[in-house]
């Protein structure tokens, strides 16, 4: 039970509003003051601002210690209409404050380290004007998804829901003018919009029903009113929890609407992290997790979540050995771990999936920001070779494309002598990616592997087949990238960054060791904790043929990793060792199984065509060119035509025309009788005399 409103407000709860409060704060101020103070005003600014939301959020850790049921916190009241209400609240509890936690803690590091790497990629991209403008979008992306996961209700929910999509849309285009044509980070950003749209639409009719059906979009009223209405609820809850799960794919990447998280790469590498680590992916898992209630009165929703988890676990992970560009290759990843998250997430096992979800977020952001300083060390390289002279367009794999790329592996190789510090660090989110013990890939993932093993073989198997997939693109990754020789002059010039840089790199390395304490076999830290908020969770025992199993499968998988492209380095412009042997299989992952192509022809082509069909035909020729220029405007011209000359020309002024003809006519006949001679008078006054006296003795004889 939820503390008391008054209650909430007595204690450390009053600061909660805070940490959202804070990055606002420091975006409105970096807006207003920002460009005009220097990069090095904005940075600190933007970073202080999430490292103090980070310290609020301990401060709603220690409030939970003394109070776990935790507390409702009243900011405003919102709407009212008629009887319809609804505050502007905030729900802390055990699992809002776990995402608080993870969310500031981690987009803190962030922001320390983009201040370092935004400093060089403004002037890489020579608009050095940016970088202020860059730290307001941050903030503000920090700032909606403390408002999603902070919400007591639905509708306050779907506002964080809406900023982070509309933050990752201005910070995937964030240089909109760069890419293929000069627009291709812009289709970018606006493929990520429209996919999360397609998601919003399923969130927006799930809140309708939610609302038809309980009266409210209160969390603790619907699943209230759900609990009461039982079995004769099971359907429209069905309902419910399917079009969240529409909303779910939108956010989280998942099968079908996961192709706009790899286009995501198009923004700076801060940006990627931040969309994979701590923000907007995880919001779909946290969705299904908040509503869990609803979905456990929903059998049917629960395995489909579990099953499209599966699916996209081991979809994208196929993908992923397939890519050359560093970054995609963990955009891919980062799906597929997505996909192990809802799996565990339809199975009933929600701390399984909050845990891989933190644990998720230490080590990809960790490979996330390392992949981000080997493309800016190996630019440091690029460049100091255009410096001296050197031909800035060195040969690159595709047919017809001439300009260097840095994020492309091929062009990597045996630069971890030149970067210790990156390759160490990215050594270590690599292996826990892979699920290497003891680190906190490890424990997190084999928690939900235990899981799937009790509750569904199939998915167990599939989950496990992606992990070992896992293993191996991770061991292809970092074999091209780190070792042999170097296949580039770029690379083979590279150097090390600043502290700025390598110094979160260190950070999140320590909490990707460590982070595996957090729910430790025996111990089951994180489900006491969650237990306090989430209804009937158990703690998973630690399976050790299960463990073994999977860190056996990972083993291998590194094992043929370096077999394929570590045993024979890969020679600069060589094909990929495994064309051969996997043929159109391998032409399959590089190609993504074709689902672009696929969706261009399915569903953008037609649309396209229809959108030409309806704006040509149907809006040009027929409403334009026929029923506005013949029908309305040419009736029109006939009718004025007419006025104008038949009827204005022949009645109007014809009528007046001949009045002006009898008037003439009456005048001229009337003329004749002005003689000017007084007899002629006289003789017609006699005349009328007569004629008058003579009618009246008619009249009289008559």
């Amino acid at each position: 039970m939820l503390l008391s409103e008054a209650a909430a407000g007595a204690g450390l709860f009053r600061w909660a509003p805070l940490v959202i409060l804070l990055p606002l704060a420091g975006m409105l101020v970096n807006l207003a003051l920002g460009r005009r103070q220097g990069e090095r005003f904005s940075g600190i600014l933007a970073t202080s601002a999430i490292g103090l939301a980070f310290v609020v959020s301990l401060t709603q850790l220690f409030a939970l210690v003394e109070h776990p049921e935790g507390a409702v916190v009243p900011l405003t009241r919102w709407i009212e209409v008629g009887g319809f209400e609804i505050d502007w609240s905030m729900q802390i509890d055990t699992l809002s404050v776990s995402m608080m936690l993870m969310v500031t803690g981690v987009s803190a590091l962030i922001h320390l380290y983009a201040t370092g790497y935004m400093h060089e990629d403004v002037r890489l991209n020579e608009d050095p004007r940016r970088f202020t403008r860059f730290f307001v979008f941050f903030n503000l992306f920090v700032a909606s998804m403390m408002i999603l996961v902070t919400a007591d209700n639905f509708l306050m929910m779907f506002v964080g829901w809406e900023g982070v999509g509309l933050c990752s849309y201005l910070l995937i285009g964030f240089w909109y003018e760069k890419g293929a044509a000069g627009i291709g980070n812009a289709r970018a950003g606006k493929k990520a919009f429209i996919a999360n749209r397609i998601g919003d639409f399923g969130f927006m009719i799930a809140m309708f029903l939610v609302f038809w059906t309980f009266g409210s979009l209160n969390f603790q009223e619907v699943f209230h009113g759900a609990e009461a209405m039982g079995a004769a609820g099971a359907a429209v809850v069905t309902a419910i929890t399917l079009f969240l799960l529409l909303g779910v794919t939108g956010k989280s990447a998942q099968i079908p609407l996961y192709v706009w998280l790899p286009d995501a790469m198009a923004g700076p590498t801060p940006v990627s992290a931040l969309i994979h680590a701590a923000t907007m992916v995880t919001a779909g898992v946290y969705l299904i997790v908040r509503t869990h209630v609803l979905f456990e009165m929903a059998p049917v929703s629960a395995w489909v979540v579990a099953g499209v988890g599966a699916a996209t676990a081991f979809f994208a992970a196929t993908i992923a050995v397939g890519q050359y560009d560093i970054k995609k290759v963990l955009a891919y990843s980062t799906i597929s771990q997505l996909g192990f998250m809802v799996a565990a997430a339809g199975m009933g096992a929600y701390v399984a999936a909050m845990f891989h979800l933190v644990a998720h977020a230490f080590f990809k952001a960790l490979l996330f920001l390392a992949a981000g300083s080997v493309i800016l060390g190996i630019e440091h390289g690029h460049h100091a070779l255009a410096a001296h002279g050197h031909d800035q367009h060195q040969p690159a794999h595709d047919p017809g494309e001439h300009v260097f790329d840095p994020q492309d592996m091929r062009n990597m190789g045996g630069i971890w002598r030149r970067m210790p510090v990156t390759f160490l660090v990215f050594l270590i989110g690599g292996l826990a990616l892979a699920g290497v013990p003891p680190l906190a890939g490890f424990f997190s993932k084999d928690e939900i592997l235990a899981d799937a093993f009790l509750e569904n073989r199939l998915i167990w198997v599939v989950l496990t087949a992606s992990a070992f997939l896992t293993a191996f693109y991770v061991g292809r990754q970092l074999l091209l990238v780190f070792f042999g020789k170097a296949r580039s002059e770029a690379a083979s010039h590279s150097r090390e960054n600043r502290l700025v840089i390598t110094a979160p790199l260190v950070a999140l390395a320590t909490l990707t060791v460590f982070g595996g304490a957090l729910n430790l076999p025996g111990l089951h830290a994180l489900t006491d904790w969650l237990g306090e908020t989430l209804a009937h969770v158990h703690a998973t025992e630690f399976n050790v043929v299960i463990a073994a199993t999977a860190t056996g499968l990972g083993a291998v998988g590194l094992l043929l990793a370096w077999i394929a492209y570590g045993r024979k380095a890969l020679a600069q412009g060589a094909a990929d060792p495994l064309k051969r042997p996997l043929g159109r299989v391998f032409t399959g992952m590089e190609n993504k199984w074709w689902v672009d192509e696929l969706y261009q022809r399915l569903v953008i082509g037609p649309y396209v065509s229809l959108a030409g069909w309806l704006a040509d035909t149907l809006d040009g020729r027929f409403w334009h060119d026929w029923f506005h220029e013949v029908v309305l405007a040419g009736s029109f011209r006939r009718a004025s035509a007419w006025l104008a000359g038949r009827f204005d020309l022949g009645v109007i002024d014809g009528a007046g025309a001949g009045l002006g003809s009898l008037t003439r006519g009456m005048a001229s006949w009337l003329q004749r009788l002005q003689s000017g001679y007084v007899r002629n008078y006289a003789l017609a006054l006699l005349v009328g005399l007569l004629l008058m006296f003579g009618i009246i003795l008619l009249y009289r004889v008559i």
